[in-house]
């Protein structure tokens, strides 16, 4: 029995949704969960139909942008059931930001738990086909209502579902990035490493840049020389050289610690593949591809879990990897760690939180 209280939507939305065209985050499932901090203490929060929030203009995250979230999915599980795809992780992110933010943190296991509750509820929102999910997004906010500069006294933490298909349209098939270096996403010292809506309210102006030039993301490059590689604006970046997985640090203080990236580096190391993480500068990147030493570059991150990049240009010069074709490491990753998320291959690791619906 559900240890928050609920109240049930009268009416399920569930038939506007066209199943063959999800897209991503287009729809949001019947419920939704909602805490308040107020009087330096967390309420027990309450599951409640989706639907709009009375807001004032004076609400301050509108004016000064202290707001966190995070990003997760459930996969119905081929056994029956479903699972939510290491909640931990997020949870612990999501406390991370909140102290970036000067926001005060919730509890991790009841985070899990109100998700947990809300794919329970919501569980015919969850997609049957394989390759599509349920997105779960909480989001933390500073709900007080005043002008100035400082943190609030009063926050709002949300969460929603979203039934989704492939983040980017090419789906599983390589995309093109555009390499910048005359903007800037995030600094080491800055908000880079926290899941904040600063971080991608920024990187909107290139991204937009890019796809006007025919390019599905933006490689962002650091903010202080702009010639080593931080991430891509939807996820972390690899490459494979020489049989070697190499991928930005983060001790560069700029990037988000990925829970894919985790996945994906710990699964490397298990394969006997030598894994290193360090700075990378873009052009050492051009240079193993004119050596014929580049072999894959790919992204990790929740929304498309593994998306295989076949062209980066950067200035004048331009270059294709592995033909436009998937790479043999990023296929493998991606059977691997759907494979686990779906419950066709053993999870060895703990990684899943299975929901009995």
């Amino acid at each position: 029995m559900s240890k928050f209280a609920i109240q049930k939507s009268k009416k399920s939305r569930i038939e506007e949704i066209n199943w063959q065209n999800l897209g991503f985050g287009k729809y949001f499932s019947d419920h939704m969960f909602i805490s308040n901090f107020r009087n330096n203490s967390w309420d027990e929060g309450t599951i409640l139909p989706y639907g709009p929030l009375p807001i004032e203009p004076g609400m301050c995250t509108l004016h000064y942008g202290q707001s966190i979230f995070e990003g997760l999915k459930a996969y119905r599980d081929v056994n029956g059931g479903a699972n939510i795809f290491r909640p931990d992780m997020n949870a612990k992110r999501f406390a991370r930001s909140a102290e970036r933010l000067c926001i005060p943190q919730y509890d991790i296991d009841k985070l899990i738990e109100a998700m947990s509750e809300l794919v329970k509820i919501d569980k015919d929102w969850i997609p049957k086909e394989r390759g599509h999910s349920l997105y779960i997004r909480p989001v933390l906010f500073g709900s007080s209502n005043f002008l100035g500069v400082h943190p609030s006294e009063d926050y709002m933490l949300i969460i929603m579902t979203s039934p989704v298909a492939s983040y980017y349209p090419e789906g599983l098939n390589p995309v093109k990035i555009l390499v910048l270096d005359q903007y800037v996403r995030a600094v080491k010292g800055g908000l880079g490493s926290a899941k904040t809506a600063a971080n991608y309210a920024s990187s909107l102006y290139g991204a937009e840049h890019a796809k006007e030039e025919g390019f599905s993301q933006v490689l962002w490059l650091d903010g202080c020389n702009h010639e080593y590689i931080d991430e891509v604006g939807a996820m972390n970046i690899m490459f494979v050289i020489d049989d070697e997985i190499v991928t930005p640090t983060l001790e560069q203080g700029s990037i988000l610690a990925g829970v894919t990236r985790d996945s994906v580096t710990q699964l490397a190391k298990e394969m006997g593949i030598i894994v290193s993480e360090r700075r990378i500068k873009i052009q050492e990147i051009f240079e193993a591809h004119a050596a014929g030493k580049l072999q894959e570059a790919f992204g990790t991150g929740t929304a498309a879990v593994i998306s295989p990049v076949g062209l980066f240009k950067y200035k004048d010069q331009e270059i294709i990897i592995n033909n436009m074709e998937i790479g043999p490491l990023a296929q493998k990753f991606y059977d691997t760690i759907t494979g686990i998320q779906y419950g066709e291959i053993e999870d060895k690791h703990g990684w899943n939180v299975h929901i009995d619906l």
